[in-house]
């Protein structure tokens, strides 16, 4: 979480918490007479001849002769870089947060991942819970310097600006909201004991609840990671953060301070894998 721009902090640029539109086209049916409508196909027979050429597809495709000598292009495109790797996300949790990833590219990315789950929860917002988070994300040999940058970025006042109490929790009647929603992952390093890991979120900050002076709102933001292999996982060893890229925001209605929260409450978190 970033005290100075809503979703996500910075700690000298090294650590971070962080509808469409339906057109009615012309051409509607109540718009043709009986004349024009009579001439049209019926649906039913449009969706059989669907049927039947999607099948006929299908046919052709599967009597295709072929061996593992098939030339690449005849096999269809590669996978897209973005696409799921199907790796199966790790089982194992230290302090409720995935641990124990694989010691490989997509190891490291889902990593950074669950990291960046962790570090924009609303527990960072207390002092014990947020220690034991750094101790199990951060290279062992980091954690007191991110812990004192953080206990500095989570002060009083600022907790206090937030409508929390001293020790990070809710008044009686609000339920406040720090989330972060990993959208993708890039890998732009990896060797065998290090990566660079970029991880594009979206996350919601705020207090939900009638008389909120602090609405939840959502941004967006691109979090990267420089990552260690120690003690058998990946470890955050730097940290940076910065906006965006942001979607061009839809005309949805807003929803009520009241459905944020059951929302929060009722919808649980995942974990990740690249």
């Amino acid at each position: 979480m970033n005290p100075g721009d809503g979703q996500g902090y910075d700690t000298d640029e090294r650590y971070g918490g962080a509808g469409q539109t339906r057109t009615r086209l012309p051409g509607d049916d109540e718009a043709y007479d009986t004349t024009r409508r009579s001439m049209r196909p019926s649906r039913s027979l449009i969706t059989v001849v669907g049927v039947v050429v999607l099948l006929i597809a299908a046919i052709a495709f599967a009597n295709q002769g072929g061996s593992p000598d098939t030339p690449s292009d005849a096999r269809g495109p590669a996978p897209s870089e973005t696409a799921p790797t199907g790796t199966r996300p790790v089982d194992t949790t230290t302090s409720g947060i995935p641990t124990n990833h694989p010691r490989t590219k997509q190891g490291a990315e889902s990593a950074a991942a669950n990291y960046a789950v962790a570090l924009g929860s609303a527990e960072m917002f207390n002092e014990a819970r947020r220690s034991e988070i750094l101790e199990a994300v951060i290279v062992p040999s980091e954690v007191q310097r991110f812990r004192e940058s953080l206990d500095k970025a989570y002060s009083k006042s600022f907790l206090q600006n937030l409508g929390l109490k001293e020790d990070g929790t809710s008044p009686e009647g609000f339920t406040f909201v720090s989330r972060t929603t990993p959208i993708g992952t890039a890998d732009t390093k990896y060797a065998d004991s290090t990566a660079t890991v970029s991880v594009w979120c979206s996350g919601l900050l705020g207090m939900a609840g009638e008389t909120s002076t602090n609405p939840v709102t959502n941004s967006w933001f691109t979090i990267t990671m420089e990552l260690r292999w120690v003690d058998g996982d990946w470890k955050i060893f730097n940290h940076s953060q910065k906006e965006g890229p942001a979607p061009v925001p839809s005309d949805e209605r807003a929803a009520t301070s009241e459905e944020i929260a059951k929302a929060v409450e009722g919808y649980g978190g995942l974990t990740y894998a690249r």
